[in-house]
Parts: C-alpha cells; sequence; structure tokens
C-alpha cells in the first residue's frame, strides 16, 4: 500500500469520529483532554472548537506540537501534528452546531469561541474493523496455534508521513 492509499485509509477510518483526545504539553508534562472534531478535511487537516480562554491555548501557544488520538471499538489511530488558535468567524458561522450552545451559551457570535487548526505530520493506525477484523482474527488464531505473532496487512495497521 502507497503512502497516499495508506493516508486515504487513514482518513476513511477516522472520519466519522465525532470526538477525539488532544493531548498538549503542559510544563513538562502531556495534558490530554477531549476535544469535539468540528470538520476534518481529506489532507488530515481537523478543526476543533474551544474557548479561547482555555488553558489548552496556553499550551498550544507554548507548544504547538500535539496529538490526537481516536479510538472506537474496534478502530483506532494516534496522529501528531501542529495545532495553531485560528480566530476566524466565517469558519465558526459555518461549522456551528447548535449542540455547542451547552459550552457557549451566546451562540455562534460568543466571542470566546475559536477554532483549533490541526495539521497532521505524521499517523498511525489500527484497522480491526469489517474484513479488517476477519483477517486480524484469522492471523491472531493462525499465531496462537504456531506460537508466533501475528502478522498484520498495510490494511490493519500502518505508520505514515503526512
Amino acid at each position: 500500500m502507497d503512502k497516499s492509499i495508506e493516508k486515504i485509509h487513514l482518513y476513511e477510518l477516522v472520519k466519522d469520529f465525532d470526538v477525539a483526545m488532544l493531548a498538549t504539553h503542559s510544563g513538562g508534562l502531556i495534558h490530554a483532554r477531549p476535544m469535539v472534531i468540528a470538520r476534518l478535511e481529506t489532507e488530515m487537516i481537523a478543526y476543533l472548537i474551544t474557548d479561547n480562554n482555555s488553558i489548552k491555548v496556553e499550551e498550544i501557544n507554548a507548544n504547538s506540537n500535539v496529538l490526537l488520538t481516536l479510538q472506537g471499538p474496534r478502530k483506532f489511530a494516534s496522529i501528531s501534528g501542529n495545532i495553531a488558535e485560528l480566530n476566524d468567524r466565517t469558519l465558526i458561522e459555518l461549522m456551528w452546531k447548535e449542540a455547542w450552545q451547552v459550552w457557549f451559551p451566546k451562540g455562534k457570535t460568543d466571542p470566546s469561541i475559536t477554532l483549533l487548526k490541526f495539521t497532521a505530520t505524521e499517523g498511525e493506525y489500527w484497522d480491526n474493523a469489517g474484513m479488517q477484523g476477519l483477517k486480524y482474527v484469522y492471523s491472531a488464531a493462525k499465531a496462537y496455534v504456531s506460537g508466533e505473532k501475528p502478522e498484520m496487512s498495510k490494511e490493519q495497521h500502518a505508520k505514515i508521513s503526512i
């Protein structure tokens, strides 16, 4: 599987996730929290929405290298990249979801709303859903019987530069 196909596979794997864990640097430690994904583009650019007074914005301004992790029952991804605050009122208006009113009672015109634009540089995925899951079960059973580790195909697991 070539790099572009792996990138497409990564996008297809994570495109339906609503939430990701965002890990930032915080005074020598790693700080992670769940974040709503406002939009995900095929180029592996994700937009997250937050309050511009949040500690995460301070952490990002100090160190923009972050990690997004996504996990489902049989699909997993870890995506490294850079993130920056993007105060684009037009994009906020376009992406607005009524459910966000919980965090922003003033609605989409709330001046504390800001976007975080995440640009992926590297990703790794594990896909054990659907046909890949059947392949994994077969590979695991074969490995168990032979006493060896299971072999995974590029469709099941890959680490890619983006």
